[in-house]
């Protein structure tokens, strides 16, 4: 009896196993195209260099360490609706809704709270050559705490912290059909938590700014019923020269991995503001508008493997609107909008 059953302990094992396995394959969450700011996403999709950005700890908390200001914004996506495979869809955790609010931020000089919906995603498909019937349903939020400090004796070097807690809920069902009934196969119902940390410094050598931010650095996700998970680290660098109403950018992103997936990031913003009359007082009032262009890609080969961005900004005393366009290929259709609106004091 034991020579039969004892081979037969690793293939149940590894049946169960596969069956019982999280359908998500990859936890990458800081790419470009899931950037907060419609500023910087409009500049090539990263920003680890420039300050004046009400989301700036989003790309690099140091840009806070010299912040004296108050500002409260919030963010949020458009995209066109687009024809999804299931297992593009799940074997991913970054899909987000094509209409969604993305980012709250509350920032009082050096310290800034923020609120991300990270992944939200609901999809179902029936194979009808299969007769089978599938059901993902995924929502990952963050919370994060953001901490930017100098020092007076090096005043042009900054660092910063950024803390993050995530928390989510994965509902996944796979049925196949018998008859008039479904037959349930694989079913999920699973609560996650857990950690992440970013950390990021610049350098300001006169009109020229450089950044760097490594995030997820230090990362846990802990499922209730699964594996602990690691989220995928990235590291982006850049400088920024100009000031005033003419600003360029150059960065690079990429994973800390094997395959570093490495793209290159350009942008370019020139700024108008000019004072007017107060209708209510002899007070003159600020005003100012932002024009911005950019691009990123892995290797600039070829139109359809670069994203082309855009973007423009108007403030108004403490009330500040901006709004970006990511098209990959110059492909109007399939770009995507994100607008952002609040104020500071």
């Amino acid at each position: 009896m034991k020579p039969i059953f004892l081979p037969l302990f690793p293939l149940i094992f590894a049946a169960l196993y596969a069956q019982s396995q999280l359908p998500i394959t990859s936890y990458d969450y800081a790419i470009p195209e899931n950037n907060v700011s419609a500023i910087a996403l409009s500049m090539g999709g990263i920003n680890v260099t420039d300050p004046t950005d009400p989301f700036a700890s989003y790309g690099n908390p140091a840009l806070l360490a010299n912040s004296q200001n108050t500002t409260l914004y919030l963010a949020y996506r458009i995209a066109d609706e687009n024809d999804i495979a299931f297992w593009d869809a799940v074997n991913v955790s970054n899909f987000l809704s094509e209409k969604q609010f993305k980012y709250f931020t509350l920032a009082a000089k050096q310290v800034a709270f923020s609120y991300q919906p990270m992944a939200a995603i609901n999809i179902s498909e029936y194979d009808a050559e299969t007769n089978k019937s599938m059901y993902y349903d995924y929502k990952l939020d963050k919370v994060q705490l953001s901490l930017g400090i100098t020092d007076k004796s090096w005043p042009d070097i900054a660092a910063g912290l950024n803390l993050k807690y995530l928390s989510g809920r994965l509902v996944y069902l796979v049925e196949h059909l018998e008859g008039s009934q479904f037959v349930r196969d694989q079913f999920i119902d699973d609560k996650v938590k857990g950690f992440s940390t970013d950390l990021g410094f610049t350098l300001k050598r006169g009109d020229t700014v450089f950044g760097l931010t490594a995030y997820d650095l230090i990362s846990r996700l802990w499922w209730e019923n699964y594996p602990a998970k690691s989220v995928q680290r990235r590291i982006a660098a850049g400088v920024q020269y100009g000031s005033g109403t003419s600003k360029t950018s150059f960065g690079i992103q990429s994973k800390l991995s094997s395959k570093p997936e490495t793209s290159y990031h350009l942008g370019y913003c020139y700024n108008v503001n000019w004072d007017s009359s107060s209708l209510s007082s002899d007070e003159s009032v600020s005003q100012g508008l932002d024009i911005r262009v950019g691009a990123y890609s892995q290797d600039f080969y070829g139109a359809d493997n670069i994203n082309f961005t855009l973007g423009s900004g108007y403030y108004y005393r403490m009330f500040r609107f901006d709004f970006s366009l990511n098209s990959k290929g110059l492909k109007l259709a399939d770009s995507e909008f994100l607008f952002s609106l609040g104020l500071g004091f």
